[in-house]
């Protein structure tokens, strides 16, 4: 294994593509006996950063250049996580791929994590000096796969139809089938049923997603707020994170489409399917600098959700509900 890796995976990721993305790099530090010291969450493009001027590098990038030019001071291997480094802009992957030419992989391990590719000449660099991990979009079945071995790596007998419906409740998001399974694991009950899966699993999460992302669309605070807080009953706040991020996403590409095809073409869809169809008779009811406060919003809810203590994990998504709500439904319903 070499010490620069990079994990790729769909451009769609959701929570559970991350998720196993986060699995590998993980692995890939185990296995050269290394602990990843620095971690980089690279910002969004489109946010309220990415357009300050902070010379060649944001200030979220700053710290790889001194973990990639010296290393530990006594003598182990630094790690360093890049995540979401699709994200780099070009200033940034020049002066990545530069240090990445001169790096010692004696005393560096780098892992790379990206949806998609990687701005040029950082790309091509990792590719000569570096190996490569494909995450490939996780089916329903690939789940199954993955549920029986995590539920016995938790010492869980999954009876009857209980694997089936936790399947039918988180379908291939394999992470929140981890949290699911967490809980599982913690009631002390090594075996479980299909009647145990029915009443402490009630609704499926995509479900009040769909119900709190609409209710932000009207600008009903009151509403989106009771759907935050029906979620989070049994859903985790990056899965949540994650399905805004990808309804903002199609919200920004459609406010930039010249037409329907277009936007189809840009998300990867049909045209006649339901969330282009959606996005497209949307897209002009959040103003385009909105849909940058938007952005830089939900980068630094990001951020917060995967540093800060989980006890504020809530408070972040109150008052990321209550903004969008503004900058979404134009505070129609805002009080």
């Amino acid at each position: 294994m070499k010490s620069l890796v990079v994990v790729s995976g769909p451009r769609d990721a959701g929570p559970g593509e991350r998720q196993e993305m986060l699995d590998r790099a993980r692995q890939v530090f185990e296995q050269l006996d290394t602990t990843p010291t620095v971690r980089i969450d690279v910002p969004g493009r489109g946010t309220a950063e990415a357009e300050e001027e902070h010379g060649t590098l944001r200030h979220a990038v700053e710290p790889i250049v001194p973990a990639l030019q010296s290393g530990s001071l006594f003598g182990e291997r630094t790690g360093v996580l890049v995540v979401d480094a699709h994200h780099l802009l070009k200033g940034e992957a020049e002066a990545i791929a530069e240090l990445i030419e001169h790096v010692n992989p004696e005393t560096v391990t780098a892992v790379f994590l990206a949806a998609g590719s990687l701005p040029q000449p950082l790309g091509k660099v990792l590719a000569a000096q570096g190996e490569s991990i494909q995450v490939k979009k996780l089916r329903e079945r690939d789940a199954s796969e993955w549920l029986a071995q995590a539920a016995r790596g938790r010492r869980l007998k999954l009876h009857g139809d209980a694997a089936a419906l936790l399947l039918q409740r988180f379908g291939s998001d394999v992470a929140a089938l981890g949290q699911a399974l967490d809980q599982l694991a913690a009631s002390g009950e090594g075996e479980v049923s299909a009647e145990e899966i029915q009443t402490r699993f009630r609704n499926r999460p995509d479900e009040p997603m769909w119900h709190y992302s609409d209710a932000v669309a009207d600008g009903d605070v009151g509403t989106a707020l009771r759907r935050l807080s029906d979620f989070l009953v049994h859903g985790h706040p990056l899965q949540l994170l994650a399905f805004v991020e990808n309804d903002l996403r199609r919200r920004s590409l459609a406010a930039a489409a010249p037409n329907l095809g277009t936007l189809a073409e840009w998300i990867g869809a049909g045209a006649e399917t339901f969330p282009v169809q959606k996005a497209w008779r949307r897209r002009h009811d959040t103003r385009e600098q909105d849909l940058a406060r938007a952005l830089d919003a939900v980068s630094r809810a990001d951020l917060l959700l995967k540093t800060a203590p989980e006890a504020t994990h809530r408070l972040t998504l109150e008052r990321l509900t209550v903004a969008l709500c503004r900058w979404y439904g134009g505070g129609r319903k805002v009080s």
